[in-house]
């Protein structure tokens, strides 16, 4: 085998070189003497490898494999080993399959309700998309095959999603936009990064040396490759030169064209080509599987797929205890969701399934079955309708199959609204007038308008749920399982409410993060608007309490513990989530933000205590000015609840391991942020140019709190001599 290493990149020809950059077809990267051409595929809910002729959307049949759940119920989950172990199963399959990389997971943040991708994302919240990220690549990784996180960076629509420019202000792209994937480079060091289609600020990101180079390996150290999303080079020079390393799927013989005609012109430096060679190499040297298909235990897999369903659904509401269904009641199951489930996503992470099990297929022998409606229209059929109303008549409880169809949420395109298909809700207004013991089960891929979520006793939400989507509903259902799962972003109570509302997919080539850092939860918890159901939020058929908070600081982090107890008759598991607030800082900030989490399981009437350190990040906000993250000393809230709404447990304290919020003295500083300081210098600084008093008595008058809203430089309104300012202003910067 050969030595991969700089000497070896040189002594390849120009057109090999430029071959190595370039995708040799749709999966494959080129080969050149020495090294063999690698596989890649999608895969971030199962493997998608192409059986025959490749393709880009999966038009043609991909390998049998397992269907597991997508990223939007999987992270319900809030369980780092089941993401662990979903990555483990993927390595498994993908190394068996002979596939190099692992194209996922797919990890941009859900900034809109309507955004078309939002079922393969994870999350509202950049810390539950980090932290499931994470595990999921270094599950994968170690089977020895690699990631492609993707898609790098704010692709979060996907209208025009080759050519719009996703506009957004430096701060809010750090600390929402960029932190997930910020924690996946320096906690799992995924094989490579997949740059997205869209432009940041105007730059296309394929182009955008600052993110792809300054950013991504400068700051964060990432050192392995980045590659382009499969047709998102527009300039392969002007590429390379931003740090992109890989264009995928490439031109054939133009991509080597134009890359060997740049050099030779001068438009391109062969160092830089080499140093990209080089990545593919070593990409290809480290995760190339060899050898024969290999067999793997599917079935195992399949029960896998159950198991990481059953414990990421979320039981949304549960009124009078409707559920676990009773064995002894008639039950009639309607919907032809439950015959014909959607159970994934559509576009690239399009699974070739194992072994569909159904709702129909698996619901209890006792029950019946009425399809209702018809999924592949939104028409009323009255004869389907009346089936299903007679049946529920004759039932003591109903199960009710509601959702989207597959052709209304896929990669490629946006939504238009989160309405369910008013066949679908007409139907339902008919069977609560019948049958007053309905559960709605959902089949849908992100959030969902619930205008008569008043009318039914209890809700199920089951995203897409994989190829075990019916043993895992009854799991639910019967009680089996007890439901663990939190919902991993909010639903509001309409699409207006969303703080995207007025300006998503406005415009053809601009896309305005108007709403900063308000994003989700963050919008709706600080402005105190009622949602649906909140961030956070997911029942169980036990009852847990909280109590007994401690907050203590230690070196540079802060301990949480607190008690959890098991305060019902079944075993179960509960999402304690702790949230900060962040008192102190002299910027906007959200009322509180996730800032850790831990999935506890427990028996009937156990307790356990819950240690967590919070490390300094988790009370830091990205100062633009300053160019880095920064925690100011102050007061700060923690929060401990089953919910971002549901807090049960909440301390103030103050943290003193950060940076003093007022750094630097200026003329522009406030005379209150100068006479409520503390510190041994501001207050050396007041006596000894005697300033501080006059600013007592200043402050002792009737005009006080009219001056202490006023800057330094303004005292001379107050007869204060500028001199004296500019010694204090010297003296306290000292």
């Amino acid at each position: 085998m050969v030595k991969i290493n700089r000497t070896f990149v040189e002594g390849l020809t120009l057109e090999e070189k430029a071959a190595l950059v370039t995708g040799h077809d749709f999966w494959f990267t080129a080969a050149v003497p020495g090294v063999d051409k690698m596989m890649m595929t999608d895969g971030p809910s199962g493997l998608r490898k192409q059986a025959d002729d490749a393709d880009a959307l999966g038009l043609n049949d991909s390998v049998d494999a397992v269907c597991f759940p997508c990223s939007a119920l999987t992270a319900s989950s809030f369980n780092d080993d089941m993401l662990m172990q979903l990555g483990e199963n993927l390595g498994i399959a993908a190394k068996a399959e002979r596939v190099g990389v692992l194209l996922g997971p797919g990890v941009n943040i859900k900034r809109s309700p309507l955004a078309g991708r939002n079922f393969e994302y994870f999350s509202e919240d950049p810390l539950l998309a980090g932290r499931m990220g994470t595990a999921y690549v270094k599950g994968v990784q170690s089977q020895g095959v690699g990631v492609s996180v993707k898609h790098f960076a704010l692709n979060n629509r996907e209208n025009q999603r080759f050519t719009n420019s996703s506009n957004v202000d430096e701060r809010t792209m750090r600390e929402i936009y960029l932190a997930q994937f910020e924690r996946i480079v320096k906690n799992a060091h995924p094989a490579t990064i997949m740059c997205s289609y869209n432009k940041v600020n105007g730059t296309l990101n394929s182009q955008n040396q600052r993110l792809l180079t300054r950013v991504l390996r400068d700051e964060w150290g990432f050192d392995g490759l980045v590659m382009s999303d499969w047709g998102a080079v527009a300039d392969h020079v002007a590429a390379l030169q931003a740090g992109l390393d890989l264009e995928m799927p490439g031109k054939g013989a133009a991509s080597v064209d134009e890359i060997v005609e740049a050099v030779k012109d001068g438009r391109l430096d062969e160092e830089v080509l080499n140093k990209s060679a080089l990545r593919v190499l070593r990409m290809v040297a480290k995760w190339q599987t060899k050898g024969a298909v290999e067999s793997y235990d599917k079935d195992a897999q399949h029960e896998f797929a159950r198991k990481l369903a059953d414990d990421s659904i979320v039981l949304l509401k549960n009124e009078h205890g409707e559920l676990p269904l009773d064995k002894r009641s008639s039950l009639a199951v309607i919907g032809e969701l439950a015959a014909r489930p959607r159970y994934q996503g559509g576009g690239s992470s399009h699974v070739n399934a194992h072994q569909v099990v159904t709702p129909l297929e698996a619901m209890p022998q006792t029950a019946s079955y009425a399809q209702g409606y018809q999924l592949s229209n939104n028409v009323v059929d009255d004869d389907l309708m009346a089936a299903a109303v007679n049946l529920a008549q004759q039932s003591q409880q109903v199960v009710y199959f509601m959702g989207y169809p597959e052709e209304m949420e896929s990669e490629g395109f946006d939504k238009t609204t989160i309405d369910l298909p008013e066949n679908q809700v007409a139907l339902l207004n008919k069977l609560v007038q019948v049958n007053h013991h309905v559960t709605v089960v959902l089949q849908n891929g992100s959030v969902v308008a619930m205008p008569w979520a008043e009318q039914v006793n209890s809700i199920v939400e089951m995203y897409l749920a994989g190829e075990a989507v019916g043993e895992a509903t009854w799991d639910i259902l019967t009680g089996k399982v007890n439901p663990s799962g939190k919902l991993s972003e909010t639903f509001p109570l309409r699409l207006a409410d969303n703080p995207t509302y007025p300006t998503f997919d406005s415009e053809q080539n601009e896309e305005n993060y108007h709403e900063g850092l308000f994003v989700g939860y963050r919008y709706y918890d600080s402005k105190q608007l009622p949602v649906r159901f909140p961030f956070g939020h997911g029942l169980s058929y036990t009852t847990f309490s909280y109590h007994d908070l401690k907050v203590m600081t230690k070196d540079d982090q802060v301990q949480v513990e607190f008690q959890l107890t098991n305060t019902g008759n079944l075993p179960g598991k509960e999402v304690t989530q702790i949230y900060v607030g962040n008192r102190v800082s002299k910027v906007e900030k959200p009322t509180k933000e996730l800032r850790d989490f831990v999935k506890v399981s427990l028996e009937p009437g156990e307790s356990k205590t819950i240690r967590r350190t919070l490390e300094r990040r988790a009370f830091a906000w990205y100062n633009v000015t300053e160019k880095r993250w920064e925690a100011d000393n102050g007061r700060y809230e923690i929060y401990v609840g089953s919910s971002v709404e549901d807090i049960r447990l909440q301390q103030s304290f103050d943290y003193e391991l950060g940076q003093d919020p007022l750094q630097k003295v200026t003329a522009e500083t406030y005379v209150a942020d100068i006479v409520n300081h503390q510190s041994p210098k501001i207050k050396a600084a007041l006596e000894q140019t005697g300033l501080g008093r006059q600013l007592t008595a200043i402050l002792q008058s009737d005009s006080a709190q009219i001056f202490e809203n006023i800057p330094l430089r303004s005292l001379v309104m107050a007869y204060i001599d500028p001199q004296v300012v500019r010694k204090f202003i010297e003296l306290a910067n000292a």
